[in-house]
């Protein structure tokens, strides 16, 4: 029994000497993810196309009336079969215009395959179980077609569909959906001199990147140029790649600022770090949120039009008590934007 409850605390104190270590691990981020490098933005593209096959939920556009430029879009397409069919005759409600975006990284070569986003552009109903017709991107408004997509569309289900939470099915992805049919223009590698753009501008991470880079490969390899900014000196020719590379492997430890995400959809709320509220009364719509003292033995049940907390409680748990109200995804967002406001919140807020 002795010797069982002894190898019981060397576990524990092992554990709780692992624990800060792992911790410690999980809070560094290599440099790659913390930057971009001079010249390696990632290439937009966009294109106009149409959704087919939809269960009526497409554009209600009969004989062109309205919608006019899905039916045109579909009377160009059949022309091109040489079927030619009168704009009257036509009935959209299994058709929707859409625009189609994407993001490609300038390293992309041709036969890559991409995400792509889909949104409708018309007064469909519904994107779900559509398929894209193959449809040209480019770079810029009338400018060469880069790449082509088409497939399936996927339709998130966000939360449940509820009258306080309806699911947005008027947009959706299209995962390795686009397809690139040319190289991008591609930054050169052969200039001695780049930077490192961090992706979150920060003059502590800025400098422990710096600090990091000359401790691994030399003094003076690396300067802090501005909080968004990392100038790099490396060796010009075939040893810059290689340089270039065991310096985005690197690991440093980033300064995290709090954040807090909210998706206005459906209302989910991420929180970054140990964050907690400050005293503050919020009503919006209705619903009334007070932080506060502690809520008494006697004092009623949260209900639908009034929530009240503690000072100090942790904000996934404000969100839990909103939820367990039923409060509208949309309130959610504006009652932690107000609460952001006035300061009870200290952290970044980011709305989607």
């Amino acid at each position: 029994m002795i010797m069982s409850t002894l190898r019981t605390l060397r576990l524990a104190a092992v554990l709780c000497i692992a624990l800060p270590s792992s911790l410690a691990a999980q809070a560094e981020a290599r440099i790659r993810d913390l930057t971009t490098a001079e010249g390696a933005l990632p290439v937009r593209l966009m294109g106009y196309g149409l959704v087919v096959g939809l269960d009526g939920t497409g554009d209600r556009a009969i004989g062109g009336q309205t919608a006019g430029q899905t039916v045109q879009s579909v009377v160009n397409t059949l022309r091109r079969f040489d079927i030619e069919v009168p704009p009257a005759m036509l009935r959209m409600r299994n058709v929707a215009a859409v625009l189609v975006t994407a993001e490609v990284s300038p390293f992309l070569r041709a036969g890559g395959r991409f995400e792509i986003q889909v949104a409708s552009m018309g007064d469909a109903r519904s994107l779900r179980g559509g398929v894209l017709y193959m449809t040209p991107l480019v770079g810029d408004p009338g400018g060469p077609a880069l790449a082509t997509a088409q497939g399936p569309l996927l339709v998130s289900e966000g939360g449940s569909a509820t009258r306080y939470a309806p699911t947005i099915e008027t947009s959706a992805r299209i995962p390795s959906g686009g397809l690139l049919e040319a190289d991008l223009p591609r930054p050169t590698l052969a200039a001695s001199s780049a930077r490192l753009f961090l992706r979150e501008p920060d003059l502590g991470t800025a400098t422990r990147i710096v600090t990091a880079i000359n401790g691994q490969l030399g003094e003076n390899v690396a300067s802090v140029e501005d909080e968004g900014a990392v100038r790099l000196n490396l060796p010009a020719g075939a040893e810059r790649p290689a340089a270039l590379a065991k310096v985005l492997e690197l690991a440093v430890r980033p300064d995290l600022k709090p954040r807090l995400v909210i998706d206005g959809k459906d209302g989910t709320v991420v929180v970054g770090g140990d964050l907690t509220v400050g005293p503050a009364t919020v009503s919006h719509g209705g619903v009334t949120l007070s932080i506060g003292d502690a809520p008494g033995a006697d004092e009623p049940a949260p209900s639908a039009g009034n929530v009240r907390i503690a000072i100090g409680t942790p904000v996934q748990k404000v969100a839990s008590a909103l939820h367990a109200v039923q409060t509208p995804p949309q309130e959610i967002a504006a009652i932690f934007a107000a609460l952001r406001d006035v300061g009870a919140i200290t952290a970044e807020l980011v709305v989607r």
